[in-house]
C-alpha cells in the first residue's frame, strides 16, 4: 500500500479528536409506523426505541444486551443512519450525526462500519467476495485499482482468509469463513467504530470462539471501538469492557463489565445473569423465571416497562417510570426498588 492510500484511509473530516467518547447517543427514539386499511394510514407505532442514552468510550467494547425484539439491532442502525431516528441525538467525535447530508454523512461513513449478523444475505451472490470487501474503497475513491486490490488481501490475511478466495463467491464459503468476510468488508476502509450486530450468534460454538479471538485482535491492532449486540450474555462478558441491557426499547441498566456480572441491580439483569449456565454439574444455581411474555411494543405498559413480569415490582413501578440514574460510580439502573 502506498503512503497516499493510506494517508487517504486515515484522513477524517471529523471534530472533537480530543474526546474521550467516541459515541455519544442522547435520548434517541425510533417508531415504525404500523399502517392498515386501503390507504395505509398509520393505525399505530412500534416503539422500538423510546429515550435511549449511553456513550461508547474510545477503545472500549460496549456490549448492548437483552432479549430479542427489545431494540438492540435498532439502535445500532440508527447510529449509523441506516435507518432514520424518530427524535434524538448521537454525536461521533462530537459531531452531530443526524444532521449530517450527502458529502458530510458520505464521509462520516467511513469512520462508522458494521459487521451483520447474516452476512450471506448482505453478500452479492454474483460477487466475487473481493470486490465485495473492496467496494467500499470504490465508492469512497480510495487510492488506485492496483492499490485497492492490495489493501483487499491485506485485509483478508488480517482475517485468516488467503489471497485465492478475493476470486470465490459466497456460497463456496461456511457460515464462519462468511463471517469473516463480513468482518474484512468491515475493516477495509480502516474505521474508529464498527457495530457487530450479533456476529457470533449464527456460528457453532467452536467457530465463535475464532470469529471473537479475530475481532478482538483486530481491535487491539487497529484501536478500534466497538458497539457489540447480542444476547448471549457469555460472549458479552468475554469480549465487552462495559455492558448496557435493554428491555423492551428502554435501557436499564449500564455499567462496567466486572461490576454489572458481581453486582446487578435491577431485576431484568439478575434474571438475565441466573440464565447464564456454569460448567459444572455440582454447582446448582437459582434460575429466576419471568412471568408472562414481553409486552407488545405497540402497546407498552404504563410506568416501569418491566413491572408486568418483576418479581418485585410495588403499585408506584406501574404507575411512573423510574429515571435512569447513576447509583454508584458509572453504574447506572433505572429501577424503583434501587435506592
Amino acid at each position: 500500500m502506498t503512503e497516499t492510500a493510506l494517508a487517504e484511509l486515515q484522513a477524517a473530516p471529523v471534530a472533537g479528536q480530543d474526546q474521550q467518547n467516541l459515541v455519544e447517543v442522547r435520548n434517541l427514539v425510533k417508531y415504525f409506523p404500523v399502517r392498515s386499511g386501503v390507504l395505509q394510514h398509520v393505525a399505530a407505532w412500534v416503539q422500538a426505541v423510546d429515550d435511549v442514552s449511553f456513550f461508547v468510550r474510545k477503545g472500549e467494547t460496549l456490549g448492548l444486551v437483552g432479549e430479542s425484539g427489545c431494540g438492540k439491532t435498532t439502535v445500532g442502525r440508527t447510529i449509523l443512519r441506516l435507518i432514520e431516528p424518530t427524535s434524538g441525538s448521537a454525536k461521533f467525535e462530537g459531531q452531530e450525526i443526524f444532521t449530517l447530508r450527502g458529502r458530510e454523512l458520505k464521509a462520516m461513513r467511513r469512520n462508522m462500519q458494521i459487521i451483520f449478523q447474516d452476512p450471506y444475505s448482505s453478500l452479492d451472490p454474483r460477487m466475487p467476495i473481493g470486490e465485495s470487501v473492496g467496494e467500499g474503497l470504490r465508492i469512497h475513491r480510495i487510492g488506485t485499482a492496483q492499490e485497492r486490490h492490495q489493501i483487499v488481501m491485506d485485509v483478508l490475511r488480517k482475517v485468516g482468509l488467503e489471497e485465492y478466495h478475493a476470486r470465490r463467491y459466497p456460497h463456496e464459503f461456511s457460515g464462519g469463513q462468511r463471517q469473516r468476510i463480513g468482518i474484512a468488508r468491515a475493516l477495509a476502509l480502516r474505521p474508529k467504530f464498527i457495530v457487530a450486530d450479533e456476529p457470533v450468534s449464527a456460528l457453532d460454538v467452536s467457530i465463535q470462539s475464532q470469529v471473537l479471538n479475530i475481532l478482538k485482535d483486530l481491535q487491539a491492532e487497529f484501536d478500534l471501538t466497538y458497539l457489540f449486540i447480542a444476547h448471549n450474555m457469555s460472549v458479552v462478558e468475554h469480549v465487552s469492557d462495559r455492558v448496557s441491557v435493554m428491555y423492551l426499547g428502554k435501557m436499564v441498566e449500564v455499567a462496567d463489565r466486572i461490576e454489572l456480572f458481581a453486582n446487578p441491580l435491577h431485576p431484568y439483569t439478575q434474571a438475565l445473569m441466573s440464565a447464564i449456565p456454569i460448567p459444572d454439574p455440582r454447582v446448582r444455581k437459582q434460575r429466576i423465571l419471568l412471568p408472562g411474555d414481553v409486552p407488545s411494543p405497540v402497546n407498552p405498559p404504563g410506568g416501569c416497562r418491566f413491572h408486568p413480569r418483576c418479581p418485585v415490582a410495588v403499585a408506584h413501578c406501574a404507575v411512573q417510570e423510574p429515571p435512569f440514574r447513576e447509583v454508584s460510580p458509572d453504574h447506572w439502573v433505572g429501577c424503583w426498588r434501587v435506592g
